[in-house]
């Protein structure tokens, strides 16, 4: 696989640079779950790695990510994760491992890992360079005296939109020169190549055929809003009222780890108080998830603070019209009446209305479609590795043995304006 930089609104080749061979790259990413950070996590190790440079990925043993660096041929290191008075334990038996592999930059995933990298980068007398991949919201202020001592031995802020960005200058005391919009990055050739028609992939996930088919994909979670959907399938069928195939809904996904399965049941039971059985379809999750594109009508989300939603970006790559929750990041990705319709959260007849929409003005939605297709390259998995070894260029010395045509000229990446940031 070529390695890419990016140009102007379009994505060229450029080439190999023999310094990825040469540094090592550790991936860090200590949860025991396995959801979109985790699998993002994973997903960028590996993409690293067929891009040539050296990885290791971290995690805590008999974990789901363990074995899925088993499965995808990503070199990987156990750490029993200690925490509280023992993280300087955890910390000790990281520096053993970072020295042993002798890895320079370490690339942060989730925010409660934080504390023992920069912990590890102070026994390590400096010499180790924290990346920190940000995937959530901070949520609320850390300017304290601890938070900024931590953020200060940060050496790169990734974070995957403008909003975020802003955010981290407003709540922080980070230094905004070191942080850069690098958005999460999605396989766009996973679902821009169809493999089924609707129907094949109805049939293969024994859907119903002729229905007007919403779907939902994502864990099982009150703030994922599959019983709010719900809500939405059952007024659209007392609207029908006429053909009882009308609408249909699929929810695909699975419960979180170690949260047991109250929610699963407690959308099951509306689903029988409402006489949906017929029409709303529970399927589990799929390591590959473009069928459930293929198969379905329209997408739906209605996160009550969603992030980053790689799902909404699959959809949109997957050329499926998206109704989606004006609320959190979702506002960055979807552009309203451009790329998608958005409604206010939890609105059930506004959501509704907006799934109607997509069927009464086929025209409009087809624009719609094909502009979120062509504006999906932003979100490529190559543009987000390129632009992070972007940054890792900057932080690490090149080697003098690596001519300098084989250096890669600088991808764009984002700096907040320190302006935004909150006094």
């Amino acid at each position: 696989m070529s390695n890419l930089t990016t140009s102007g609104g379009a994505i060229l080749p450029r080439e190999q640079d023999n310094s990825s061979a040469s540094l090592q790259l550790g991936v860090l990413c200590l949860s025991s779950s396995l959801g979109g950070l985790e699998l993002n996590s994973l997903k960028f190790a590996n993409w690293m790695q067929e891009r040539g440079w050296r990885v290791t990925f971290f995690a805590p043993p008999a974990t789901p990510l363990v074995q899925w660096a088993k499965d995808r041929s990503v070199p990987f290191e156990t750490l029993v994760v200690r925490r509280g008075l023992a993280l300087p334990l955890t910390a000790w038996t990281l520096k053993q491992q970072l020295e042993r592999l002798h890895i320079e930059v370490l690339v942060v995933t989730q925010n409660k890992d934080l504390p023992l990298a920069t912990l590890v980068k102070g026994l390590m007398g400096g010499r180790l360079r924290i990346i920190y991949q940000q995937h959530m919201q901070l949520g609320r202020p850390k300017r304290s005296f601890v938070h900024t001592l931590r953020f200060r031995l940060i050496d790169a802020w990734l974070t995957p939109l403008p909003g975020l960005g802003s955010e981290v200058a407003r709540l922080t005391h980070f230094d905004v020169s070191r942080l850069h919009v690098v958005p999460l990055g999605l396989p766009l050739e996973q679902f821009t190549s169809p493999t089924h028609t609707a129907t094949e992939a109805r049939q293969e996930l024994d859907l119903p055929l002729h229905s007007r088919l919403l779907g939902i994909l994502g864990r099982f979670d009150d703030g994922k809003g599959q019983d709010f959907v719900i809500d939405v399938l059952h007024h659209l069928r007392r609207q029908a009222g006429h053909d009882e195939d009308y609408w249909s809904l699929v929810i695909m996904g699975e419960p979180t780890r170690n949260e047991g399965e109250a929610y699963l049941h407690q959308l099951q039971t509306q689903v029988a108080r409402l006489g949906l059985e017929k029409h709303v379809h529970f399927r589990g999750f799929r390591a590959d998830p473009a069928l459930f594109y293929q198969a379905i009508d329209v997408f739906v989300l209605a996160s009550e603070n969603e992030t980053y939603g790689m799902v909404t970006l699959e959809a949109l790559a997957s050329g499926v019209p998206v109704v989606a929750s004006a609320s959190g990041g979702t506002v960055e990705l979807v552009q309203h009446d451009q790329t998608g319709l958005l409604y206010p959260l939890r609105d059930v007849a506004a959501c509704a209305q907006a799934v109607r929409l997509t069927f009464d003005e086929p025209a409009a939605t087809r624009q719609r479609v094909e502009r979120a297709q062509r504006e999906c390259w932003h979100y490529s998995h190559h543009r987000q590795c390129a632009l992070t070894e972007d940054v890792i260029r900057a932080l690490v010395p090149i080697p003098t043995d690596v001519p300098k045509t084989a250096l890669l000229q600088p991808a764009q990446s984002i700096a907040v304006n320190s302006a935004s940031r909150q006094k």
